[in-house]
C-alpha cells in the first residue's frame, strides 16, 4: 500500500503542469508595430518615407532587396486564453519614395487618396 502510494504521489507531481495548467499564470507576448485605426487614417497618397515613418514609426520587416515595400506586423499572443490571439497587418507600398498604395487588416483611410499638399 506504501509503495501505491508514494508512485501516486509521484505520478500527480511530474503531471502537476498539466493537470493544473489553469492554475499557471502565462503572460501576453505582443510583438512588432502597435497599431490602431486612429494612425492609419494619418496616412495620404504622395507622403514621404519620413512622414510615414513619423506617423506609423519604423516598419518591423525591412527587405534589403525590396526597399519600396514595407511591412508592419503585430502578433499578440495571449497567454491567458490562445482564443484571444490577435493579429494585424499593414503593407505600404512606395514609387520613388513617395507612398502611392495601403492594404491591411485595418480600414483604408477615408482621405488616403487626397494628398497632404492640397
Amino acid at each position: 500500500m506504501k509503495k501505491f502510494l508514494v508512485t501516486s504521489c509521484f505520478m500527480i507531481i511530474l503531471s502537476g503542469c498539466s493537470v493544473f495548467e489553469g492554475l499557471v499564470y502565462r503572460i501576453d507576448v505582443p510583438q512588432g508595430n502597435y497599431l490602431e485605426q486612429r494612425d492609419i487614417d494619418q496616412l495620404r497618397v504622395n507622403m514621404s518615407k519620413a512622414q510615414v515613418e513619423f506617423v506609423m514609426g519604423s516598419p518591423v520587416a525591412s527587405n534589403v532587396f525590396r526597399q519600396d515595400v514595407w511591412h508592419y506586423i503585430f502578433n499578440m499572443n495571449a497567454g491567458t486564453s490562445p482564443k484571444d490571439n490577435y493579429q494585424s497587418y499593414v503593407v505600404l507600398r512606395f514609387d520613388n519614395d513617395r507612398l502611392v498604395s495601403y492594404e491591411g487588416s485595418f480600414e483604408r483611410p477615408a482621405n488616403f487618396d487626397t494628398p497632404l499638399d492640397q
